[in-house]
């Protein structure tokens, strides 16, 4: 039959095979790579906003028309704060994004707002609002501790730039109760991002799940194969190591759906990937190619490695029979296996010769695992 290459129209995701006799988890390189990716995006939108609040307050400058003394304090906070940026985006600080770095950053927003705040009327300062910038950049990406602690800040921030605080007098009741009336509506602005973000993350990350994964069996499907195949067949390339690829077909599922029905089928299939499952490696990831195909990848494993893998899922499958509507059902796999770097030099490379195997082995009698030759 025609097979598409495994490494077309595929998109990131975010989960892999499970361990050795589990389901399906995720391996901490996959969810590393994953989250990379989405801190990567989100860095470059703060990246943005610290660029628009520059560019705020230097329209305040030319439009307002500070007093001299404090024009020169803000072009003074205005520099340090972009070479805070420059230096932190584009100087190579930090070889990876993390979110303690953009912690980072929306701390230094909050300092600056805060000085240019104090020269440009503190509290009545029309620039009071660009803490917002802060606290929904911080909502969006950092989650309600972060969040919560940077409203903290602000609330200081605004005792320190508020009256009583200058002239030393004593919070009053109106003082306070004004203070309160200011914050309110920055820490509900804060509750209310905090909470769709994490709403659209859990959504999306159910999405992504259901788009990876096959709905009969629990494994990958090949959408979710192809890019955790893609990424750990290029570790073996960049470090010089073998991987191995296995292609295994049910021997017996038209028959078995033919005389014991579908619902049969599906249940040999479940137990086969259980069977299989069972017999790899933790970091071995394992997909269901489609109907009654698996196709598992092995990292690490030479040729020899790979047979041996094969000879015991043969025999898993073939001493763990079906027991549906009081009969047994008996059933056996074909494997096919290749190599790299022996047998190809890229996965689909792999991949296709591995099939080829596959079918070889179905040739001598099935129930049998085949290596590609030529």
């Amino acid at each position: 039959m025609g097979r598409q290459p495994l490494l077309r129209n595929s998109q990131t995701q975010t989960q892999s095979a499970g361990g050795k006799g589990k389901g399906v988890h995720s391996k901490p390189t996959e969810i590393l790579s994953i989250e990379q990716e989405e801190l990567r995006g989100v860095s470059r939108t703060v990246a943005e906003i610290e660029w628009l609040l520059l560019i705020l307050v230097l329209l305040y400058q030319v439009f307002e028309g500070p007093l001299a003394a404090d024009q020169a304090a803000i072009s003074a906070g205005l520099f340090f704060y972009a070479a805070f940026v420059l230096s932190f985006r584009y100087t190579n600080f930090y070889k990876s994004e993390t979110r303690w770095k953009i912690a980072l950053e929306t701390f230094g927003m909050v300092l600056f707002i805060t000085w240019v705040l104090w020269y440009t009327g503190k509290l009545a300062s029309p620039l009071v609002n660009t803490y917002l910038l802060v606290i929904i950049t911080s909502a969006l990406t950092l989650g309600k501790f972060t969040t919560m602690l940077e409203m903290a800040l602000i609330a200081a921030c605004f005792m320190l730039l508020g009256e009583d605080v200058a002239t030393g007098r004593p919070f009053s009741l109106a003082y306070l109760s004004g203070m309160v009336a200011q914050l309110a509506p920055m820490l509900l602005v804060a509750y209310i991002t905090t909470m769709f973000s994490a709403d659209i993350r859990s959504g999306l990350n159910r999405a992504r799940l259901l788009s990876e994964t096959d709905d009969l069996t629990g494994l990958y499907n090949m959408r979710g194969f192809s890019i955790v195949a893609a990424r750990l067949f290029d570790q073996a390339i960049r470090y010089n190591r073998p991987v191995s690829l296995l292609m295994i077909d049910a021997d017996n599922l038209k028959s078995v759906n033919d005389r014991h029905g579908h619902e049969a089928g599906n249940r040999l299939l479940r137990l086969m990937a259980t069977c299989i499952q069972t017999e790899l490696r933790h970091t071995d990831v394992l997909a269901r190619y489609g109907g009654d195909e698996f196709v598992a990848l092995l990292p690490e494993a030479s040729a020899t490695r790979a047979l041996e893998v094969a000879q015991r899922i043969i025999k898993a499958v073939d001493t763990t029979p079906l027991e549906f509507e009081g009969k047994r059902i008996d059933s056996s796999v074909s494997i096919g296996l290749a190599c790299y770097p022996d047998d190809g030099r890229s996965i689909d490379a792999i991949q296709g010769r591995a099939d080829r195997a596959m079918y070889r082995a179905k040739e001598q009698g099935r129930n049998r695992a085949v290596r590609f030759s030529v």
